[in-house]
C-alpha cells in the first residue's frame, strides 16, 4: 500500500496523527509556517516544499501550513456564497480583557498543572491559527495567527459533520426526510451493508452497530481499505478493491447492536451525505450553498474536497474562512434566524440541543465530555448554558452559548488530532469567557 494513497483520509479523520503533544520538538511559536518558511520562494527551496505525491503533508509541523492550503493539494468542489454583497459584522472588541481572563484547566491526567491560565496563553498551548468571539451579535475578539489571516481559508476537518448533520435536520423538520426509515429504504444500494438495517436517526446521530476499525497503527485495519477507496489520487496497478467513498459504504458489515452505543466513526456521516443527496437529488455541496452559505451573508465560497468520482467528502472535507463560520454559529445561536431572515425551522435547533442518548454517550467514554451527547452530528455538552458544538480534529470548534448568547470559533494546528488532548485547556476557557461576558453585561 501507497503512503500517497492515504494522505487524503488522514488529514481529516478523526484519530490521532501519532504526534503527541508532549513529544512535539516545537511549540505554537517556533512551529509557526513563517518562521519554518514552508513554501516560502520563488521557488520555495526543496527543503521547504509541501506538495503531492509526498505522503507526509499533513504530519507536524507541516499541518500548520496543510491546514490553509487544502486546495493546493486535493481536488475539491465549490461551496458558492452566491453573487450577492456579504452581509458585514458589526464590532464591539474588548480584546485585552478577554486576553487577560484566567481560569484552571480540567486535569484529567494529562500532565497539566492545577495553575491557572490566560486565555491569551490558552491560545498558543492549543496551536491556534484563527480565534472569533461574537456576543449579543457583534465581534468582541478576532486574532490570527500561523497560515491563517482574515481573507485566508482553513481546514474545518469533522465540523464539516455538523453541517451535514444540520441539512438531514433540516430535511426531518421539513418532512422530507423520516428519520425512523430504514437506510436501505431511501439508498437500496446500501442494503446488504450493516447500514441497511439501521434507521436515518440512529446514522445521524451515529449509534449505528459497524465492524469498521479507525486503528491506523494496525495495517490491517479497515480505515486503511477506505482510505484506498476514497483517495482521489490514481489506485495502484493491480487494485481491485471499491473506488469511492458510496462504494466502500457498501462493503461495511455489522457489529453489535445499532442504538446501542455511541460510535464516532466518520463513515456514518459520509453514509447521511448520501441520504441527503438521494432525498434531495443534490449533491452536499450543491445543498448546502443553496440552503445555508447563499443565504448567511457569507464573506467568501467555501470548498469541500472530492473523492476520485467528485463525491464530496461529507465527514471533514470543508475549508472556509472564520467569520463565515462565525455566521454558522450565529445561525445556530439565533435558531435558524440570520440578517433578519429565518432560513429554518426553530425547530431544527430545538432538536439538536434535545441531544442525544446520554446512555449510549457514556458507554463511548469520553473522560473530557461527561455528561455529554451527541445528536444530529453535534456535540452536546448539556451544561447550565445549554452549550453545544460541532468539533473537529486539530481543535477546530464553533462553541454556541446560549446563555451567554455568545459563538466561538476556533481554528488550530495542534499537533496531535484527538480533540481530548486539548479540552482541558480549551472548554474551561470558552466557560470563562462566557462568564466574563455575562458579568459584563
Amino acid at each position: 500500500m501507497k503512503a500517497t494513497l492515504l494522505a487524503p483520509l488522514l488529514l481529516l479523520l478523526p484519530w490521532s496523527t501519532g504526534y503527541a503533544a508532549e513529544n512535539a520538538p516545537l511549540d505554537a511559536a517556533e512551529s509557526d509556517p513563517k518562521t519554518l518558511g514552508w513554501m516560502q520562494g520563488f521557488p520555495p527551496p526543496p527543503g521547504k516544499l509541501i506538495m503531492q505525491p509526498d505522503s507526509n503533508f499533513f504530519s507536524f509541523p507541516k499541518l500548520r501550513w496543510t491546514v490553509c492550503h487544502l486546495r493546493e493539494l486535493l481536488p475539491t468542489e465549490q461551496v458558492s456564497r452566491g453573487i450577492g454583497a456579504p452581509v458585514p459584522l458589526e464590532y464591539d472588541l474588548d480584546e485585552s480583557a478577554i486576553d487577560a481572563l484566567t481560569f484552571k484547566p480540567m486535569s484529567f491526567g494529562n500532565g497539566y498543572s492545577s495553575d491557572s491560565m490566560t486565555w491569551k496563553e490558552s491560545l498558543a498551548a492549543n496551536y491556534t491559527d484563527g480565534m472569533l468571539i461574537i456576543h449579543k451579535g457583534k465581534i468582541v475578539y478576532e486574532r490570527y495567527f500561523g497560515c491563517l489571516d482574515e481573507a485566508g481559508k482553513h481546514g474545518a476537518m469533522s465540523m464539516t459533520k455538523s453541517l451535514t448533520g444540520l441539512l438531514a435536520e433540516i430535511l426531518v423538520a421539513e418532512e422530507k426526510l423520516d428519520d425512523s426509515a430504514l437506510v436501505s429504504s431511501i439508498v437500496p444500494e446500501l442494503a446488504d451493508s450493516a447500514f441497511g438495517s439501521a434507521t436515518v436517526r440512529q446514522v445521524m446521530d451515529m449509534t449505528t452497530g459497524l465492524a469498521y476499525s479507525e486503528d491506523y497503527s494496525n495495517p490491517d485495519a479497515d480505515i486503511w481499505v477506505y482510505s484506498r477507496a476514497a483517495s482521489p489520487l490514481p489506485k495502484p496497478a493491480g487494485y481491485d478493491g471499491p473506488d469511492g467513498y458510496f462504494e466502500y459504504l457498501e462493503t461495511v458489515q455489522p457489529e453489535g447492536e445499532h442504538g446501542d452505543t455511541f460510535h464516532y466513526k466518520t463513515i456514518n456521516t459520509d453514509a447521511l451525505g448520501w441520504i441527503v443527496s438521494r432525498v434531495t437529488g443534490k449533491e452536499v455541496t450543491e445543498l448546502l450553498s443553496e440552503r445555508i452559505w447563499s443565504r448567511i451573508g457569507a464573506e467568501q465560497d467555501g470548498y469541500m474536497t472530492v473523492d476520485s468520482k467528485g463525491t464530496p467528502f461529507a465527514g471533514g472535507g470543508l475549508s472556509a474562512g472564520l467569520r463565515d463560520l462565525g455566521r454558522i454559529g450565529l445561525l445556530m445561536l439565533n435558531e435558524g434566524e440570520i440578517n433578519g431572515k429565518r432560513l429554518f425551522s426553530s425547530e431544527v435547533v430545538a432538536n439538536i440541543r434535545e441531544g442525544g442518548d446520554k446512555r449510549a454517550f457514556e458507554k463511548a467514554g469520553y473522560t473530557t465530555l461527561r455528561g455529554g451527547s451527541y445528536r444530529g452530528m453535534w456535540w452536546l455538552f448539556h451544561n447550565q448554558h445549554g452549550a453545544f458544538a460541532a468539533r473537529g480534529v486539530h481543535g477546530q470548534t464553533i462553541y454556541v452559548d446560549p446563555k451567554a448568547d455568545m459563538v466561538l470559533v476556533r481554528f488550530a494546528s495542534y499537533p496531535t488530532a484527538k480533540n481530548a488532548m486539548i479540552d482541558p485547556t480549551s472548554l474551561p476557557a470558552y466557560q470563562a469567557v462566557a462568564e466574563y461576558l455575562l458579568s459584563r453585561d
